[in-house]
């Protein structure tokens, strides 16, 4: 997609969120573009592969039950190139939306976080800090709140907020983007 159809698609994606939300778009803090997030995702070399997948039934619950949270769209577009996969996902916080970006590596852990958009209170904001706990992180429990990600004080939706996305990547990912398991070879 050229360059400037990608900002306007951006742009429009960003007020159509913050108008269902019953914002003004004036109010939700950007702090990067899509465009600006893929390029930190995938430095270098040629533009990342867009995907847009549409979840089955049983897709969207196995998806919902290894992550532990709902879906809020079957239709899922997410970016690849080389093994290294970036999604967006945008979700609400207290009241209002948040959106970030989760680049995962070909093993399933957590590359890094980012956040787009937040529309909340700045005091409510993870900082990069905390963020970077999640690194190398994969589907499992510890990849919890109550597991090895430490809660952040006065901000404890955020937190929530952040890993429940993270936890919904990783199971899309393992879900639509890892290739199916060899089947086991009958006993002999």
């Amino acid at each position: 997609m050229p360059t400037v159809a990608r900002k306007v698609v951006t742009l429009a994606v960003s007020v159509a969120i913050a108008l269902t939300a019953g914002i003004r778009p004036a109010q939700a803090k950007v702090f990067m573009t899509q465009e600006e997030a893929l390029r930190l995702a995938f430095p270098g070399g040629p533009d990342p592969e867009r995907v847009t997948s549409f979840l089955t039934d049983e897709q969207a619950a196995d998806v919902e039950k290894q992550a532990g949270q709902p879906l809020t769209s079957r239709v899922v577009t997410w970016y690849r190139r080389g093994g290294v996969t970036a999604w967006f996902d945008t979700h609400v916080v207290r009241t209002l939306p948040e959106t970030i970006m989760v680049v995962v590596s070909p093993k399933g852990e957590i590359v890094r976080i980012d956040i787009l958009s937040f529309s909340e209170p700045d005091e409510y904001r993870p900082r990069d800090r905390w963020m970077q706990q999640l690194n190398g992180h994969e589907l499992d429990d510890q990849l919890s709140l109550r597991g090895g990600i430490r809660p952040i004080t006065g901000a404890s939706l955020s937190a929530r907020a952040i890993v429940g996305a993270s936890r919904r990547v990783l199971s899309l990912r393992r879900t639509l983007a890892l290739p199916a398991a060899p089947a086991t070879p009958p006993s002999p």
